[in-house]
């Protein structure tokens, strides 16, 4: 049956109001084989020329720029069959606000991580009937905004993660239905959030600025055809908040008794801001509220409440006491052997300084009534909550886990016969979901910082899980703005620390690693594969080039001091190899003759640091220069044959610094191979023997792995490709650690940093919120289920579907929801034949491979097609 177009948006975030720049681009789902449209649109109640556009994906504005506020509805048309309606609104553009920025007056310093939240507010008289009013609104700082006492919009620790001496974004919220005739009132509640809150694993304060600001107004169009605007200026006040302490790693402490105290006058204008602008990015929610699986009374007045899934969020509590009652909330990922919370894993280390104690810590004093405690100042990362109430009666039931994170669209799912691989596949979720609050982070615990090797290793996996196109955009502006004068790309981003402007700093010899500094290139590469969007490309070109160029200099001019005794050969102008690099990072730590853990940083931290990582380093420097030849040929670029020339340049010095005669690597490591295959740093004529000779270094190791952080994403899907999918699927199985289900069978909920994260004796180590392990998952689609786009289709156009089975597997089931719609796959194995069914969305092609050697291609509708188990069984 024809249906008209679905799906409309444009490519713009917001809450619950949709908000667009000047020219948002339109998206939409197709129903039929044609990739011609018809779209109408009303501006303000004038209605638009309607226009026959091309394509479906991020279709240019056809029409005239859009003004400050404007109201849009808009439709398609395909082949006589319109869509309903779809309405957006256009934010309040920089130069037409007219609001000044107010800072709180701050009498004393408490120190980082125990300042107040203050309130800023104002009021008005309002007379006649509203009907329409929007709060604009921004800070240098986190907020919450009201209105007559009432939350104004749904989004969680607004402005969001930004460089802020670069970006900062705007929230707009409909606060129609909370205004009233006669007096009202306007508050801003403001703490210090990213902008000068504590960051990273030694809790350093952001370098953003030293005065928190917010900057709002409220526009009000009334019946009568009068606009009353409300914004920040000198008349508003400043007083106490009743939360006394507000961090966003720290925690929240809120004293419902103490007295607000009287207002003081605001400071205006007292800090440099940069221009507004509206994110691209879906907004932080409440996305689920669950409540404790168990609860235990660890001592007299003291429990641990398990909510049996560790995520990114805070606990509310519904019921308070009496007043003056006192309730604290600690927050972790890991109770010891008798049931109590135990952080001591999250404490951070450096040498010659007292350890970072880690703390996330919630308080609140109750006044007695209705209240509840919800502290939106801050967010954790936990499964378990010690509450601590003294003298007073607790209910396990008034507690629950308010489950925080970027409200992101689901695109993939997963199923199949193997319970533990659902498993595994839920914990993978559920990780990057944790550190998905705003900016991809690296845990939602110790550091909560936008680590760049982190989502290089896991975009291509988390583009099969969620649509991560404005998330992804949003975070890479960032990663943009702290890119440094010589091209090096920041280690994380935002970076509170602002390393470009310290070069000085220690840190800043640790930044411009290959696999780290080279997402500038691979993300943006892998938006526009998954999405179709040239512009993801086009905006962050110059700053690709910039890291390029750094890197290829750096090959140029140095070398690592292994090499300084000899000769230069002319080939060595392209390994990069002089500069420091994390290399693999996270390996299987070694264990001593007594079976202790072995820390090759913290044992000889200058040995690991001047370490040669050449070999990751020019594999790297290979891959981005390659990719950055291809995106030049998509925009049109001449620069591609300069790059492509300069590839082959590089995959030859690999290839003589790296490769032996016999295929096999002078690293000799699980990682060196995977790396090599999957980069296609290998000639074909040896491709087998360094296939065979990574397999040999697992079968060595008990058929278990010895990957890190860079190259596990990579390991078997290389192994699969290369005819070695019974090995993969021995490693994907093993579950004695290091592996994957090791995690599952200790009762992970989210992939660890460490892969003994919780260790045979139930000690705890690292992070057990750390996704990049995760990537494994893009396996389970890829092959498993069999499901990927092909190697020359953008934005799903053209799929490959191939299962690979294995393990005692009956059956695997899951779609990926793409540009085109939904693509289905489940395969089964029914007595003698495996059997595959396929359902195709429309202008998207399939070509369906069986190990019987048969191919089916097929478009959209639904396929069913089989093949002899036995020839099944066989080929894996």
């Amino acid at each position: 049956m024809t249906r008209a177009p679905e799906r409309l948006s444009i490519d713009s975030g917001g809450g619950a109001l949709a908000i667009s720049g000047r020219t948002p681009r339109l998206s939409w789902e197709p129903t039929g084989d044609t990739d011609r449209f018809e779209i109408e649109a009303v501006v303000d109640g004038r209605r638009q020329q309607p226009q026959i556009v091309e394509g479906h994906r991020f279709v240019a504005w056809p029409w005239a720029p859009l003004t400050s506020r404007a109201e849009v509805v808009w439709r398609v048309g395909e082949a006589g069959l319109w869509s309903d309606w779809s309405g957006f609104e256009a934010g309040l553009f920089d130069e037409d606000w007219t609001a000044r920025w107010i800072s709180p007056e701050e009498t004393t310093d408490a120190g980082y991580g125990r300042r107040p939240a203050h309130l800023l507010a104002t009021a008005f008289e309002l007379m006649g009937d509203v009907v329409r009013a929007r709060l604009y609104s921004t800070a240098l700082g986190v907020y919450t905004a009201a209105v007559n006492g009432e939350r104004a919009g749904d989004v969680e620790l607004a402005p969001g993660a930004t460089s802020y001496d670069k970006t900062l974004h705007a929230q707009a919220a409909d606060v129609t239905h909370l205004l009233r005739d006669g007096a009202n009132r306007v508050e801003i509640e403001l703490s210090d959030g990213w902008f000068r809150g504590q960051v990273g694993a030694f809790r350093i304060p952001a370098a953003w600025g030293t005065t928190v600001a917010a900057r709002a107004e409220l526009h009000v169009d009334l019946a009568d055809g009068r606009h009353l605007t409300v914004a920040t200026d000198g008349s508003w006040t400043s007083s106490r908040s009743t939360v006394i302490r507000a961090d966003l790693m720290d925690g929240q402490s809120t004293d419902l008794t103490t007295a607000v105290g009287a207002p003081r006058p605001v400071s205006v204008d007292t800090v440099d801001a940069p221009p507004v602008t509206w994110s691209p990015a879906p907004p932080v929610r409440v996305v689920e509220t669950r409540a404790a699986a168990e609860a235990r009374e660890v001592r007299d007045g003291v429990w641990v409440l398990d909510f049996e899934q560790n995520a990114s969020g805070r606990v509310r509590l519904d019921e308070l006491g009496p007043a003056g009652t006192r309730t604290v909330l600690e927050y972790g990922e890991h109770v010891d052997a008798d049931g109590d919370l135990s952080t001591a894993h999250l404490d951070s280390h450096r040498p010659g300084e007292p350890v970072q104690v880690f703390v996330q810590r919630d308080e609140v004093i109750s006044a007695g009534g209705a209240d509840v405690f919800e502290p939106r100042h801050t967010v954790h990362g936990f499964q378990y909550v010690r509450i601590t109430r003294d003298g007073q009666p607790f209910d396990p039931a008034t507690a629950r886990m308010q489950v925080v994170q970027s409200d992101l669209r689901r695109t993939g799912l997963f199923a199949c016969s193997d319970e533990d691989l659902n498993t595994l596949h839920r914990m993978a979720d559920w990780s990057f979901r944790g550190n998905a609050v705003d900016i991809p982070t690296d845990c939602p615990t110790r550091e909560r910082i936008g680590w760049t090797g982190d989502y290089q290793v896991f975009a291509p996996t988390a583009t099969r899980l969620y649509d991560v196109h404005g998330f992804t955009r949003k975070w890479l502006r960032s990663v943009r703005d702290d890119q440094l004068d010589d091209g090096r790309i920041a280690n994380f981003s935002p970076d509170g620390r602002q390393i470009k402007h310290h070069l000085d700093d220690q840190f800043a010899m640790m930044t411009g690693s290959a696999g780290w500094g080279d997402a500038i290139v691979a993300v943006p590469w892998e938006m526009y594969r998954a999405y179709g969007d040239e512009q993801v490309l086009a905006e962050n070109w110059d700053a690709m080039v910039r890291w390029v160029e750094w890197a290829l200099e750096k090959a140029a001019t140095t070398r690592h001091h292994a090499r300084m005794q000899s000769a230069p050969e002319s080939f060595e102008q392209y390994l990069w190899d002089g500069t420091f690099h994390w290399g693999e990072w996270t390996e299987p730590k070694p264990k001593d003759a007594d079976g202790n853990r072995l820390d090759p940083i913290a044992h000889n931290p200058m040995v690991w640091f001047m370490a040669d990582k050449g070999e990751v380093g020019t594999a790297y420097l290979f891959r981005s220069v390659s990719t950055l030849a291809q995106i030049a040929s998509v925009l049109g670029r001449d620069d591609e044959a300069r790059y492509s020339d300069l590839a082959g340049r590089i995959r030859d010095a690999w290839q003589r610094a790296y490769l032996r005669d016999d295929g096999t690597t002078a690293t000799d490591s699980q990682a060196a191979y995977v790396r090599a295959l999957s980069f296609g740093l290998v000639p074909e004529g040896m491709r087998a023997a360094a296939v065979d000779r990574l397999v040999q270094l697992i079968e060595t190791a008990d058929h278990h792995l010895s990957t890190g952080f860079l190259s596990t994403g990579d390991l078997l899907p290389v192994l699969a490709d290369h005819g070695r999918a019974h090995t993969a699927y021995r490693l994907l199985l093993q579950r004695t650690a290091p592996s994957w289900l090791y995690m599952v069978d200790r009762g992970a909920t989210t992939i660890w940093e460490d892969w003994e994260g919780i260790d045979d004796n139930g000690e705890a180590h690292d992070s057990l919120n750390h996704y990049s392990k995760g990537a494994v998952v893009r396996f389970l689609h890829t092959h498993t289920l069999g499901l990927r786009q092909a190697p020359d289709s953008i934005g799903w156009r053209s799929v490959e579907i191939e299962p690979v089975p294995g393990g005692d597997l009956t059956w695997a089931r899951g779609s990926h929801h793409g540009p085109q719609g939904p693509i289905g796959v489940e395969w089964r194995i029914d007595g003698e034949e495996l059997v595959v069914d396929v359902e195709i969305p429309p202008l998207t092609t399939a070509l369906i491979r069986l190990p019987d050697g048969t191919a089916h291609r097929v478009s959209r509708g639904r396929h069913t097609v089989s093949a002899p188990v036995a020839r099944f069984a066989a080929s894996v």
